[in-house]
This record gives C-alpha cells, structure tokens and sequence, in this order.
C-alpha cells in the first residue's frame, strides 16, 4: 500500500489522545442502498439505523461503516459516495477535542437532537472530519442514536479476518510535509521510514498511530499529473488481512472484482478491488489482527 518519508521509525511513541483505533468510517451519498450493497459485498451486514436521520450502520468484526444519506441533494449531480468522517477511539472525548482545538485544530459545530448524544469533532482533510469516541466497550454510542434492525444478529463474523488497516488521503502537490506535522502533532502520529512498505501501492508517505493499530497514507500527485488541481481529500480504505489470498478468494466468491494487470495485481502482500459507484474501491493488506 505505501512507502514512507526517510525518517526514523520510533517504535515507543507518546499517545497524548489515548488513541486506541478506528470506531468508524463515514460515508456520504445520496444512494446509500447501493453502498450498502457493495459494503455487504465485501462483508458487512447492515445492523442498525439512526433514530431521526437517513442514517445506517454496517458491521463486520470490530470494523463499523457508517452510511449518511441526511440532506444530500439526490439530483444527481454527483453521485460518488466520499469518505466524510473518521471516529477515532481515544481515552477522554472532550479531553482530546480540547487538547486539539488547543494545538489549532478548527471545532466543527456539533447540532444533535433531543437525547442524542454529543460527539466532539474537528475539520479534516476536505469537507471531511475527525471524531472523538471514549464509549465503545460495555456502552457505545449506536446504544443511543440507532435502533437495532429487527431479526440481524448485531455481532458479524469477519470476513478472513479482516480489520482496519488504514485510510489513504490524496494531498496537494508538496502538501505532504504540512499533512505530516498537522497528524503529527494534533494526533500524535509517526511517520516511518522507506524501509516499512505495506501492499501492492508503494507510493506516498505512511504515518503510524501511536497505538500502532492503524496507519495514514499521503499520496501527492506527480508533478506532471493532470490531477494537481485534484481537491484534497480521503480517497480510500484499506483492509488488513493475515492471509490475503485468502481474503481475495473469499471476496471473490461474494462477487467482489479485483484489479489484475501486469503493473497491478493481487499479490499475498495486497489487493485492489475495482472501482464502484464511480470511485469507490477498497485496498487488502497483509496484516495481522491488533486483537492477536
């Protein structure tokens, strides 16, 4: 998947949010039944729906992929569904939220109706943003905003053992290093150094989390790329997978594409699948689980 800056790795870094992982992706589009279908592809089952939003919950392992079609226009004019968010586990919510809107993160407004819970947030990349979650074991936020689909069993079973791995973010021409401190610093993030590449795309700067369970990818355009006035934004997701081809023959038999070309193809260090809905394509990676 990725190729680091020339920088020294440090293995024992500080975790100033108490990060602790992914509780999240937010996904935005105005035809979430045809996400839904392509994330159920891939594994994930829908398991909840939001209380007073068109909003759904997908699951599968510890992995949960939020589906947001509230307020977006459906007249067609641009129908790709985006990444919009990603929720990360961390220590103390309102902690983290303070300590990053310290450090010059920008608070996004947060507007909840009556009984529903309020989760601190700041910009990201894009129209994207960062949330903060400290309630996922005994008691998690879906106990509150969402409603349990009837006769879906809430607990899904992972695909060949996949989990989160990372996100890929398409940055602007010589925006990297900017990306790099802004990660850095608010979230405590390490950049590794080129010997540390993951899958079949090594391309771009990978940042660490401090807890070491998921990874960041920055990837700018070649200066001559017809993409440099391409907006910033979180492009794709990838899986970790202990046994990729594994993965693959069982992504394939649900009716899952992937990309095979001579310059690309699946390989036991990673996969691509091809794109969907007009841009939507998820990455495998050889990795082993975080839970062991």
């Amino acid at each position: 998947m990725m190729q680091a800056l020339a920088r020294e790795a440090v293995l024992d870094v500080p975790n100033p949010l108490g990060l602790e992982g992914v509780e999240f992706i937010e996904y935005t589009t105005p035809r979430p039944q045809a996400l839904g279908q392509l994330l159920e592809q891939v594994g994930f089952r829908p398991v909840a729906r939001h209380r007073s939003r068109e909003v759904l919950l997908y699951r599968q392992g510890d992995m949960n992929v939020v589906i947001n079609a509230h307020g977006i226009a459906k007249d067609g004019s641009d129908e790709t569904p985006q990444i919009a968010a990603i929720a990360l586990r961390v220590r103390d919510a309102g902690a983290a939220h303070r300590r990053v809107v310290e450090l010059g993160a920008w608070p996004v407004p947060v507007k909840v109706q009556p009984m529903e819970l309020h989760i601190p947030g700041v910009h990201g990349v894009g129209t994207s943003r960062v949330y903060f979650i400290d309630r996922w074991r005994e008691f998690s936020i879906y106990d509150v905003d969402f409603v349990p689909i009837p006769t879906v069993e809430g607990t899904v079973p992972a695909l060949a053992d996949m989990h989160w791995f990372g996100v890929v973010q398409y940055v602007g021409l010589a925006r990297a290093a900017d990306w790099c401190a802004f990660y850095g610093s608010l979230f405590g993030f390490t950049v590794l150094s080129p010997e540390q590449t993951f899958g079949i795309l090594p391309a771009g700067n990978i940042l660490r989390s401090p807890c070491g369970t998921f990874f960041l990818q920055l990837i700018e355009p070649a200066s001559d790329s017809e993409d440099l006035v391409t907006a910033e934004h979180l492009h794709r997701v990838a899986f970790g997978a202990p046994d990729v081809p594994a993965a693959v023959r069982a992504l394939r038999e649900r009716g899952v594409d992937f990309v095979e070309a001579s310059a690309l193809h699946s390989t036991a260090r990673g996969a691509l699948t091809r794109e969907q809905l007009g841009g939507v394509m998820f990455e495998l990676v050889h990795h082993e689980s975080p839970r062991g």
